[in-house]
């Protein structure tokens, strides 16, 4: 039979006390989940140091910079300036950067994304066009140089603010009326309604017939012959009665008529785009993308 003595049993008391203290409980779960924060998350990359030096290369593009903007190189005053700015740029940089504040930031990764792209696209491999190659490419993309069709028109307009359900009718109906008058009588507001912008538009193109009536009214009036008066056409303004007092159709112009540079700078976007597809390609081969229930390599 074991036997403690008075002396031992008073010296366990303290370290019986310690073992039941809820801050040596604390202290312990703190320290292992700062350890186990230091094994999972990701290192933080080295701080760039306290010690910003500016070269004799910085400053001439300090200077370049300024000389492309106001035509004549900073007064001493103003490159002291510009130096300044430099360094307060630096600092607050390399101060985001120690706090983290580059991490899971949309705006940062669009940008490091987007300058990735910039660097990566290969611009000393597009070479010119030959004349044989430049007019095979136009042959089949020759209808990205047609000119639009212009129309000139005059409208009458009906308000379905004004009257309801009964616009679509009502120009029906004023149609008549107006078969076979002249072209004066389309600014009469008697017949119709009083239109917010004008009655009479010369020479526009789809576009802008779009930007003002929509695209459906555009397509529409394109489609009509000129001389009378037709409709109701529906535009997302209300409905219209519409006389075509000119129109010209839209033309493909021949590889001897198109502006040749123009041809030549849309080749080289072309094959500018196919690079940035070939280079996207083949960095994204290395990476393995998992969606939900699935996985695209």
């Amino acid at each position: 039979m074991t036997t403690v003595t008075i002396d031992e049993r008073a010296r366990s008391l303290p370290a019986r006390r310690w073992m039941r203290d809820p801050f040596l409980h604390f202290l312990g779960i703190g320290l292992a989940l700062l350890a186990l924060y230091h094994v999972v998350s990701p290192p933080r990359p080295q701080s760039p140091g306290s010690r910003i030096e500016l070269t004799q290369d910085d400053l001439r593009q300090i200077d370049l910079a300024w000389m492309a903007k106001w035509q004549r190189h900073p007064t001493q005053a103003e490159m002291q300036g510009l130096v300044e700015a430099k360094v307060r740029e630096e600092i607050l940089y390399r101060e985001a950067l120690t706090l983290g504040l580059d991490q899971d930031d949309t705006i940062i990764k669009r940008r490091l994304a987007q300058k990735l792209e910039f660097l990566t696209e290969d611009t000393s491999a597009i070479r010119d066009p030959t004349p044989h190659e430049l007019q095979a490419w136009f042959a089949g993309h020759s209808a990205q140089f047609a000119t639009p069709g212009r129309v000139t028109f005059r409208h009458v307009y009906f308000s379905p603010d004004k009257r309801g359900a009964h616009a679509a009718d009502d120009a029906r109906m004023a149609l008549a009326t107006l078969s076979g008058k002249s072209t004066a009588l389309g600014a009469d507001t008697k017949v119709g309604d009083r239109f917010f912008d004008r009655d009479y538009y010369p020479d526009r193109t789809p576009d802008q017939v779009a930007g003002l009536f929509g695209t459906r009214f555009a397509q529409s009036l394109f489609k009509l012959q000129p001389g009378a008066w037709q409709g109701p056409v529906e535009s997302g303004l209300g409905w219209h009665l519409v006389r075509i007092d000119e129109m010209s159709p839209g033309s493909v112009p021949t590889f001897e008529e198109v502006d040749r540079e123009q041809v030549k700078a849309a080749w080289i976007d072309e094959r500018r785009a196919e690079s940035r597809r070939t280079t996207f390609a083949a960095i994204k081969a290395k990476y393995e993308v998992v969606l939900p229930g699935t996985s695209v390599q």
